[in-house]
């Protein structure tokens, strides 16, 4: 199949790509994650998709689950995996609107990793209109709670992509516009002190602020960092009154190694934080979310020297890479017997940013990319 010269339109691309950038939809605010997944669902109906709404848990929006092909997806087939939540909250758009400016698109989730998914969209649109449809059957999942660990979505992820031969992730693409076959391991803690309360102004010697405790904490925290494991501390709530001394404090904290092992050491380090008493106050230290360390097996390999192959024939050299940040490949980098490529979503910068854009000649590469790849498969 020739999809190197499949008619991909910049145009008619970001013209439906700013309707779903416009859908501002933060993972904590399921109504607008719903709102986005309706329009996504729309426009994947249109496309000739059988598309199927999956009721959201644990405070989250929902997903939605599509499926290509005849067959009914009875045989192992290609999943393609992603999430239309973002970390950008409600009226990012005031700061950072859509506009275009030469090559470059900016816009809230813009990147990471709505233009992704919609190049995957406009991939099987154009194979549909080819009359060139993949061999194998192709389910789409978009998910709700990336951003903040997939902690609602995990089992889900892990049981579709069981069932299936081949993940296609649409995360963005590497800044050499390369792929991701690897990710490294996360874990993320919960973070409280506990202080005496006391008041500010007449009684403040009474008192154990909760806000320096965990202020204390965040230096030796993040000076644990070093080349094999990494650790910031990344939310802080704490006070409510500023006449009181506080008693309580919470934060979150996240950690990243290359290799499980160093993470497992971090999590150990991090859990002997736990210190203090009802006199001089408390630090507690729970472990929360984990993604494990994804190292690409035999079959990952193999599916991405036959995408290095594809990429020659749009005159691309297409590197590899394993490289922090979590995804879902995480996941489903664990099944043996599935193959999963990561970072097949468009090329650009500033991701969680205010400054996130896309390249806007990337959507036509990599759309026709994901078209060969859906095309090649069986």
């Amino acid at each position: 199949m020739d999809f190197a010269n499949l008619p991909f339109d910049i145009d008619s691309m970001l013209h439906g790509l700013r309707r779903w950038v416009e859908c501002e939809s933060p993972s904590y605010d399921p109504h607008r994650v719903n709102e986005m997944m309706t329009l996504a669902a729309h426009d994947f109906a249109e496309a000739g998709g059988r598309v199927e709404r999956i009721p959201g848990s644990g405070g989250f929006g929902d997903c939605i689950r599509v499926r290509f092909g005849d067959d009914g997806n009875s045989r192992p087939g290609i999943l393609v995996l992603g999430h239309l939540d973002t970390v950008h909250p409600v009226s990012t758009l005031e700061k950072l609107s859509w506009r275009r400016e030469d090559n470059r698109c900016y816009g809230p989730g813009i990147f990471d990793m709505k233009a992704g998914n919609y190049i995957a969209l406009e991939a099987m649109r154009q194979l549909k209109a080819a009359g060139q449809l993949p061999s194998l059957p192709v389910t789409f999942l978009l998910t709700s709670d990336e951003e903040v660990g997939s902690a609602s979505t995990r089992d889900l992820i892990e049981k579709e992509a069981a069932v299936h031969r081949y993940v296609l992730i649409p995360e963005p693409g590497r800044p050499d516009g390369g792929v991701v076959t690897g990710r490294y391991a996360i874990a993320r803690f919960e973070l409280e002190a506990i202080g005496r309360p006391s008041h500010a102004g007449a009684r403040l010697s009474e008192g154990r602020s909760a806000i320096r405790i965990l202020a204390d904490a965040i230096p030796v925290i993040e000076g644990m960092t070093d080349t094999d494991c990494t650790f910031s501390v990344g939310v802080i709530h704490g006070g409510q009154w500023v006449n009181c001394v506080a008693s309580t404090c919470t934060g979150e904290a996240l950690s990243m190694a290359k290799r499980q092992e160093d993470l497992d050491r971090g999590v150990a380090r991090m859990l002997a934080l736990n210190s203090g008493d009802e006199v001089s106050g408390r630090l507690i230290v729970k472990r929360s979310l984990t993604r494990p360390v994804w190292e690409a097996n035999r079959r990952s390999m193999e599916l991405y020297e036959m995408t290095r192959q594809l990429a020659k024939e749009l005159g691309v050299d297409l590197n590899h890479e394993s490289v922090g940040g979590g995804s879902d490949g995480n996941f489903t980098g664990q099944l043996e017997h599935v193959a999963t490529l990561d970072g097949l979503g468009v090329q650009g910068a500033g991701a969680h940013t205010l400054n996130e854009h896309i390249f806007v000649d990337s959507l036509v590469t990599r759309g026709r990319l994901f078209a060969g790849l859906l095309a090649t498969l069986s």
